[in-house]
């Protein structure tokens, strides 16, 4: 049975509240495109959207992306957009049974502060428990990487999955900035990891998962959690 948008809770996005690349120094935080791109999908099909972030209040940007991308600079342009970063919901004031899926948008910064946190892990199981969908693009599936569901299972065991792939680390001049590499921790946690070339579009579902590998595919990542949604 369809369902309409109007039936549904809100998805709830997360973003980093990290805005330092470790013992680097080196500036980072969320990716904008991550975020407008998915967020553009959702609302064009009346599907409300709230925005969280680890620590709430300002979520830091990593970097200013190019504003020739209408995506980007149409939502940039608007002030509740605006607002909705500078004022983001903490993950420990987070209900996760307001919500019809759980979306981690990525950035470098998400590295640190996703993979251990305590509330991200707390939604995740919930959101999953209720058969919401759980998804991420790029570096956010770093959310996922110690997520378990409700049984105490690994979320991501026997799952099909994209992320950030090494290959792509390696070209960014990361390897040895980030804590761990995420594709290779998400195999070694048992998720099959679905690779496509470097900045490729590839968006994996596995049932009520949904993942990408890079801002290029956050637009279509967009599209797939709202079929899923429709449904």
């Amino acid at each position: 049975m369809t369902q309409q948008a109007s039936e549904l809770n809100p998805v709830l996005f997360v973003v980093t509240s990290n805005a330092v690349k470790g013992a680097s120094g080196l500036p980072t935080g969320f990716n904008l495109a991550e975020v407008t791109h998915p967020l553009e999908k959702l609302q064009e099909a009346g599907i409300r959207v709230e925005l969280a972030s680890i620590n709430g209040g300002a979520a830091p940007l990593d970097g200013l992306e190019d504003m020739s991308d209408p995506v980007i600079a149409r939502y940039w342009a608007d002030t509740d957009f605006r607002h909705a970063l500078e004022h983001t919901l903490p993950m420990n004031e987070v209900e996760p049974a307001r919500y019809s899926a759980i979306f981690f948008a990525g950035g470098h910064g998400t590295m640190w502060d996703f993979p251990d946190n305590v509330a991200v892990h707390a939604a995740i199981r919930e959101i999953d428990a209720a058969g919401g969908i759980v998804s991420a693009v790029c570096h956010g599936p770093a959310a996922l990487v110690n997520a378990r569901r409700a049984d105490g299972s690994l979320l991501v065991a026997g799952k099909r999955v994209a992320a950030f792939t090494d290959n792509e680390e390696e070209e960014v001049q990361s390897t040895h900035v980030v804590p761990f590499l995420l594709a290779s921790t998400l195999t070694r946690r048992g998720a099959h990891h679905q690779q496509a070339a470097n900045w490729a579009d590839n968006v994996v579902v596995d049932g009520r998962l949904i993942t990408g590998q890079n801002p290029q595919s956050a637009a279509s990542l967009g599209e797939a959690l709202r079929d899923a949604l429709l449904a």
